[in-house]
């Protein structure tokens, strides 16, 4: 692995190292490197002038990190040519920059405060590869991102059959915040307002305010790989004033009903409220987003943090209920699973290859982000990552996770040939090992 990195070379600068790293879309904050890492930076203290890397130092940095990086290096992540499809995405990035027009949501007045020029793009694919373009460190609101969120936890600790007694698995076609229930009196989906709030009242049964908030906040933490989740407390102040049809809606489904039984209906609405008002960024909701693309095990951790069961019913309802009226025209167009808020936010998860954040605070008339939607559209359009392109017979679309001939076929050196021989020898002694 040594001399694939160095062709050749007995030495290599920690600036080229890292520059090799940072090509296959591993950063040097990933946590699975943070050994590594702390051997770099001891290195770059006690050198004097360029910091250099032999084959003794490479190995101290490598040594609890050897699958992952041999991984990278050898091209066996999801996505080969990282730097090529990463250039692809930020031409899709400026081409959705260019689209004007749309409102920023003025209902919620700490919404109205943000610029309707802010735009950011993050991903993050089931091997951990990271890459943001834009406003991506400026953390927003979930608001309706957070409803498929806490539905996967509350699936993932009560199980479907429970969750599906209180709420449906259908498209109201209706407005995300209408008084109307379907014929059995429930919610038609965990996606409108109706159905998040009931939600809201099956996590953490018999638990105080404190506990459900903690809750909550520790399992998103854990989705965004420790990554940032925050809280606006004046979003959620700015909620519970300004929230009176949620405060409707609250009544009407304790008029018929609808919460379990001993639900205090206003601590659900509060609960509601401040789940709306969690912050993220760009950066860390395109983690959870891959959490989900990668079956409820976070990329960048290995954490398992959902059950499949929970991730395939999130992403079922995603597809079918995620973007308010325009559901069904994104399931038509993109065929993936998302979901939007109107802080601007769009989570967008391509299974088994990668999550997606993006936002911008301008709106379509239904409130979905402007810029949100076209990065998305044009995105199946370039890739073939919807849900129903044929692999095979697809020709003019791409496919990032192939790679190019050329890269199949590239000659080795016989250093390399020799590094990836003996490394093979060491991975396959360690699982002889290990299964003993």
């Amino acid at each position: 692995l040594f001399y694939t990195i160095t062709q050749g070379e007995e030495k290599i600068s920690v600036a080229r190292f890292l520059a090799a790293l940072k090509s296959t879309g591993l950063l040097t904050s990933d946590p699975r490197l943070r050994d590594c890492m702390r051997q770099i930076h001891q290195a770059i203290q006690e050198s004097v002038g360029t910091a250099m890397m032999d084959q003794e130092l490479f190995r101290k940095c490598v040594g609890s990190n050897i699958v992952l990086l041999t991984q990278a290096i050898q091209r066996k992540f999801i996505i080969p040519d990282f730097e090529s499809f990463t250039s692809l995405i930020n031409h899709l990035y400026y081409n959705a920059q260019a689209q004007k027009g749309g409102k920023v949501a003025n209902y919620i007045p700490q919404l109205a405060k943000f610029s309707p020029d802010l735009w950011g793009v993050s991903l993050c694919t089931v091997d951990g590869q990271r890459h943001a373009i834009g406003e991506t460190d400026m953390p927003f609101c979930l608001q309706s991102c957070v409803k498929p969120l806490e539905y996967a936890l509350a699936v993932h600790e009560s199980g479907t059959e429970l969750v599906h007694k209180y709420v449906g698995k259908e498209p109201s076609g209706l407005k995300f915040n209408k008084l109307y229930l379907d014929e059995e009196d429930k919610p038609h989906n965990p996606m409108v307002n109706a159905g998040a709030i009931v939600i809201s009242s099956l996590l953490k049964p018999g638990s105080n305010k404190a506990e459900k908030f903690d809750f909550m906040m520790d399992y998103l933490k854990r989705m965004a790989g420790r990554e940032y989740v925050g809280f606006s407390n004046a979003t959620f102040q700015s909620e519970k004033e300004t929230g009176d049809r949620n405060y409707a809606i609250g009544y009407y489904l304790k008029e018929k009903r609808c919460f379990p039984s001993g639900v205090d209906m206003m601590a659900a609405l509060d609960f509601y409220f401040q789940l709306c008002s969690i912050e993220v960024t760009c950066e860390s909701g395109s983690v959870m987003a891959a959490t989900l693309a990668n079956g409820g095990i976070c990329p960048i951790t290995g954490e398992r943090v959902l059950s499949a069961e929970a991730v395939r019913n999130t992403l079922s309802l995603m597809h079918s209920c995620g973007m308010y009226d325009f559901s069904g025209q994104f399931a038509f167009h993109v065929g993936l699973p998302a979901k939007s808020g109107v802080s601007g936010a769009v989570l967008l998860v391509v299974p088994n290859i990668m999550g997606v954040m993006c936002w911008s605070p301008a709106l379509d008339r239904v409130g979905n982000s402007i810029r949100g939607i076209h990065f998305c559209q044009e995105l199946v359009s370039l890739f073939n990552f919807h849900n129903y392109d044929n692999l095979r017979h697809f020709a003019k679309k791409l496919d990032p996770r192939r790679q190019t001939g050329h890269e199949r076929v590239r000659p080795q050196t016989k250093f390399q040939s020799h590094s990836v021989n003996k490394l093979n020898t060491v991975v396959f002694n360690m699982m002889i090992r290990h299964a003993s």
